[in-house]
């Protein structure tokens, strides 16, 4: 019986996500195996795009989860972008990461195709930044620092002084500035919501540290489980952005949601703890989905190898 060999990048097989990933593919008779992609090899010019592991020929790979964080967003995006024209199924492509940890570019690619999004605003500095604010409706506004490397620093300031407080240390850093109506009403909710494969599997409410928008448990945020009331918001986001797994941060808010971010590899310990959903399950089974379609397509011999 064949089964299927699947791939999950990743600087370390301790990470939470990763762990549970390896844990629900094992679970389903998968052969799993965890690569560091600062350890992967490219090679191109000779016979075709080829990938090395450690100097030697890649493993072999019928389907490749990326989980990398931002500190190898370039090269792990080049070893996806490798896999990819190799024909190996990833789980997401390289072009949908890299539009996603571009915060301004993915709001602008969900405005124009009818996603809602918060009011925003964007300059190269901090100058002017009070004026940015009037532009967005005034405080609450989430401020967001987007670095060279685009990492982003979020704040939230819900009043004048915490917005004062912000101004004097982005005015210390230089960086590119993002300002962005914070929206809240009576029954305004900050909802994640989980996406794999076109589905919802989750989805919970983000309630942060004031002053803060944390994003996990560990910075002080507390989940509870929610209905996703607005799932079809987060399905148009993944499917606009080019992503099979997501998490889609919105405001949920009178008139409808608004999306204010997508993350292409978010962790999933908040879900799984708060929803009880096995969320690593999902992927791997999308994962099954994908590798299920490439052998139908390719006929018995359809095993896949780079």
């Amino acid at each position: 019986m064949a089964r299927m060999h699947l791939t999950v990048l990743s600087r370390s097989a301790g990470i939470f996500t990763t762990r549970r990933i390896v844990e629900a593919a094992r679970a389903r008779g998968c052969r799993t195996r965890v690569l560091d992609p600062l350890e992967v090899e490219l090679e191109l010019g000779g016979s075709g795009p080829a990938l090395f592991h450690r100097r030697r020929p890649f493993p072999r790979t019928d389907v490749v989860v990326p989980r990398f964080g931002m500190s190898v967003n370039q090269y792990g995006l080049a070893v996806v972008n490798q896999l990819q024209l190799m024909g190996i199924p990833v789980l997401n492509g390289a072009r949908a990461i890299s539009a996603s940890r571009n915060k301004m570019r993915v709001l602008q690619l969900l405005a124009a195709s009818g996603v809602r999004v918060p009011h925003t605003v964007m300059a190269s500095g901090p100058a002017g930044l009070k004026e940015m604010v009037r532009l967005v409706g005034g405080v609450p506004v989430l401020l967001k620092l987007l670095s060279p490397s685009e990492k982003t620093g979020v704040m939230v300031c819900e009043t004048r002084q915490a917005l004062e407080s912000a101004l004097e240390a982005i005015q210390r850093l230089g960086q590119n500035t993002v300002v962005q109506e914070y929206l809240r009403d009576g029954r305004g909710r900050d909802v994640r919501v989980f996406v794999v494969g076109g589905r919802v599997v989750a989805a919970l409410r983000r309630r942060p540290r004031v002053g803060r928008l944390a994003r996990t448990m560990r910075q002080g945020a507390r989940f509870e489980s929610v209905e996703p009331t607005w799932g079809q918001a987060a399905l148009d986001a993944a499917r606009v952005v080019g992503l099979e797994i997501c998490a889609v941060d919105m405001l949920d808010v009178r008139g409808g949601p608004r999306v204010f971010e997508v993350n292409s590899s978010p962790g999933i310990r908040e879900a799984e703890e708060a929803c009880g959903v096995d969320v690593a399950g999902a992927v791997v089974d999308r994962a099954l989905e994908l590798w299920a379609e490439r052998r139908a397509g390719a006929g018995a011999g359809g095993d896949a190898r780079p």
